[in-house]
Parts: C-alpha cells; structure tokens; sequence
C-alpha cells in the first residue's frame, strides 16, 4: 500500500474544508473500500506528507483524530495501523487454524519461514518422546488471517510419523489434515499458554510494537495411543486472540480446556 493509494482522492487546497479534514477522509474512504484492511500499516509520515502536500502537523491532527474514531492505532516506533476486528475468539476444542479459518469465514494463508528435516535436540526429543537426535520436522510459518499476521507458529513432527513433510507447500496446506491422510489420528493436546513481550524477530513479523505483550500457547498434539505426535510453540498478537474455555466444580460433567492447534 503506497501513499498514493491511501491518498488518491483530491486533496484540494482551495476547498473550504480544513486539509487535516480532506485527509481524515481520505484515509476513511480507502478503509472503507477494502484498500487499507484491518492490521495493515500506513505508509511512513513523511511519504503521507509528501503525497498530500501538507505539514507533519497538519497530517498528526488527522491521524490522531482516525485514532479518536477508532479507524486507526498508533504502534509506538513503527507508525499508525489501520485498527482491527475484535479478538478472534477460538473454540475450547482441538480444531486446526484452517478448520477455525473456514467456520469463521475467514482465509487461512501462511509465510514459510522453515521448512526442513533436522535431528531432534533433547528438548524436542523429550517433548516428543523420543531418542535425541532423531529425524524431526521442523515448520516455522507466519500464520494469517484474511492478509492479517496472528501468531508465528514453531512445529516438530518426528519425521518417521509422516515421511516427507519437507515436500509440501505449506503457505496454503493444512498441516493437520496433512498429517491424517498419513494416516494419523489427532485425538488430543496439552496446553499451556502464558503472556510474555514480543522480541525483535516475532514483533517484526506480527507487526506489533516490541516489547508488546503477546500469548504464547506450547501445545503436545497426541494419537488415540496417547503417543506424542505433534509439538508447538505458537506466538499470538495479544489483541488478535482470545481462548474461551469452560470450568465446572469437581465430580460435575465437563470438557476439556485447550484451545485450537496448529495446522
């Protein structure tokens, strides 16, 4: 998105309106129109100042005045974002974030950051149950929802499960229906989710503030022989995700708590 795009529209300096207006309304009509979607950043302030031919603070009380409305946030050191939907809420079920994706009428897509087979280190062999240095699968992928970053998602497959995992594209394939037609049978996870700052890497590929709070949930998918088959690590924007879940007293009837998995 260039600051052409965000600006087309006349910016007419012999209009009666205030140009801080003109621009307020530039950036509401391009909301609007789909150009500029929820989570996506707008060009830097002096490329917006450029294009529309008006001071820094002429365009600040614009922004500012967006951020008043709810169109836009600001993010401390990176620029103004077009504000999101609420949190999405995910079930307190063992469901893929594909299958989550379509029940919500959303597109599910990733970004591949790795794709490969390595020898699994004792952390990973333990989490797996299995022997250190054995063939382990590694997917590293930006998880997206209609365009919008949500969670960088770290997992560990033993590879000898699901040969040749290192074969397919997973920027748009489901990892959990990759892994049931191999014949696997995702029964359950553990989870554990806890709140810590977002470091440089996982901040610029979410798009949020360093040191921003984030969720992340590590998660142990196991088979109906209660075998570890699958490990994640999945690192949320903290204003773009939301557990539901379900508690009852002891001895009550109730279903278990986690929340929805890798794919």
């Amino acid at each position: 998105m260039t600051s052409a795009d965000v600006t087309r529209s006349a910016i007419r300096v012999d209009s009666v309106e205030p140009l801080w207006s003109q621009a307020v309304a530039a950036v509401r009509m391009r909301v609007a129109d789909g150009s500029l979607r929820p989570g996506m950043r707008l060009p830097p302030e002096r490329e917006l100042c450029l294009s529309l031919a008006i001071s820094r603070v002429t365009l600040r009380k614009a922004l500012l005045r967006l951020v008043d409305e709810g169109v836009l946030k600001p993010s401390h050191g990176r620029g103004w974002y077009v504000a999101g939907d609420e949190a999405k809420e995910w079930p307190n079920s063992l469901e893929s974030f594909s299958e989550t994706a379509r029940r919500m009428g959303l597109v599910a897509s990733s970004v591949v950051l790795r794709s490969e087979v390595a020898m699994a280190t004792l952390d990973e062999a333990e989490r797996l149950a299995i022997a250190p240095g054995t063939p382990v699968f590694h997917l590293v992928r930006v998880r997206k929802l209609d365009g919008v970053p949500i969670a960088v998602d770290r997992s560990l497959v033993p590879s000898h499960l699901a040969p040749r995992l290192d074969r397919a594209d997973f920027t748009t394939a489901s990892l959990y229906e990759t892994l049931t037609r191999a014949g696997l049978d995702l029964v359950d996870a553990g989870s554990t989710i806890e709140a810590t700052e977002a470091d440089d890497d996982v901040a610029a590929q979410l798009g949020v503030a360093e040191r921003r709070p984030i969720l992340v949930m590590h998660q142990i998918v196991r088979d109906r022989a209660e075998r570890p088959v699958l490990s994640s690590t999945i690192q949320y924007a903290g204003d773009r995700y939301r557990l539901r879940t379900f508690f009852a007293r002891a001895g009550a009837s109730s279903g278990p708590m986690s929340g929805f998995g890798v794919d």
